[in-house]
């Protein structure tokens, strides 16, 4: 099971419908573009929501709504793949976002999960460079404290650019069983 997690208002919900509606056709460039359409229209989560994503095999991602950040620890149990996202275009929120990823990577119970850091919405004109919010939450320090395997990646949810990354890395931790 893949856990999906991040402040209220950072893409989640988009991001899991979106990933659902990639065919295997837009797979052949890593961008994940491909005529995916409007984005459909979401509501924040309260509570959680399993989606199953049909790719080669079957990836189950749980999403728990930012507003469960307290009890977000009840559903590590059966996680072996997390994915959490960042809102890339909201630096008030980044720090917020910064203590809550590290009270998750601190979690026994996560420290053979792989990670997938996503910051979002780097189509606004606003939006932080992966660069600057590396810099500002000092990633390579997380990085090299943390006791699982983290990965990142730029992406919106909206246009789909970089939602191929973030399928493939699904399947990769679907292939290994991390």
């Amino acid at each position: 099971m893949c856990l999906l997690l991040g402040a209220a208002g950072v893409g989640k919900t988009l991001l899991v419908k979106r990933l659902q509606n990639i065919l295997p056709r837009r797979l052949c460039s890593r961008d994940g573009k491909g005529g995916l359409g409007e984005p459909p229209p979401t509501r924040p989560t309260v509570g959680t929501d399993l989606t199953d994503i049909m790719a080669p095999g079957n990836i189950t991602i749980r999403e728990l709504g930012g507003c469960m950040g307290p009890i977000w620890s009840s559903y590590y149990g059966n996680c072996h793949s997390l994915l959490f996202m960042v809102d890339a275009s909201n630096p008030a929120q980044l720090s917020a976002s910064c203590v809550q990823l590290l009270g998750v990577l601190s979690a026994e119970q996560l420290a053979e999960a792989s990670v997938l850091i996503l910051f979002n919405k780097i189509d606004l004109p606003c939006y932080m460079t992966l660069e600057e919010v590396k810099s500002l939450i000092r990633l390579s320090d997380i990085i090299t404290c943390a006791k699982q395997n983290i990965s990142t990646a730029e992406i919106s949810a909206r246009t789909g650019t970089g939602l191929g990354t973030v399928l493939h890395w699904l399947q990769d931790q679907h292939r290994t069983g991390s």
